[in-house]
């Protein structure tokens, strides 16, 4: 369980991660600081499958801070080379942040998951890589 520290009022009554935060609802967290906590989330990909979120509320990337998106990086970095490291079947990591519900986001208190990756595991990116728009639409 995290213990609550922060202001409880950045927070949403309705938001899990919120409640996570504020020590009301169960976790099992592997790091926490002023800005960001690290957890396990409940519905992994693989193994291994952690997320890094920000403990004041902030539904969408842009809503957070600068030094809070930084903290949020450098958590998501560590934690990736962590999980490297860890004995955990890893042989790559995906980073994934959802940025609105057209970008698949159904939690809207931002939060990175960080995938462990191995050759046929059951996650899936599908996109048509082969769609190259005009100089002009890139520029």
């Amino acid at each position: 369980m995290v213990e609550r520290e922060g202001n409880v009022s950045d927070c949403m009554s309705d938001c899990v991660f919120c409640d996570i935060v504020a020590g009301t609802a169960e976790v099992s967290s592997f790091y926490q600081d002023d800005l960001v906590l690290g957890l396990m989330t409940l519905g992994p990909v693989n193994t291994g499958h952690a997320m890094i979120i920000p403990k004041k509320h902030a539904t969408y990337l842009a809503d957070m801070d600068e030094e809070t998106g930084r903290q949020l990086f450098t958590v998501t970095q560590r934690t990736a080379a962590a999980i490297r490291e860890s004995g955990v079947k890893c042989e790559g990591v995906n980073l994934f942040l959802a940025d609105g519900e057209a970008a698949f986001q159904e939690i809207f208190h931002l939060h990175m998951h960080v995938f462990t990756r191995f050759k046929g595991d059951p996650f899936k990116l599908v996109a048509d890589w082969d769609i190259h728009p005009p100089r002009e639409e890139l520029d």
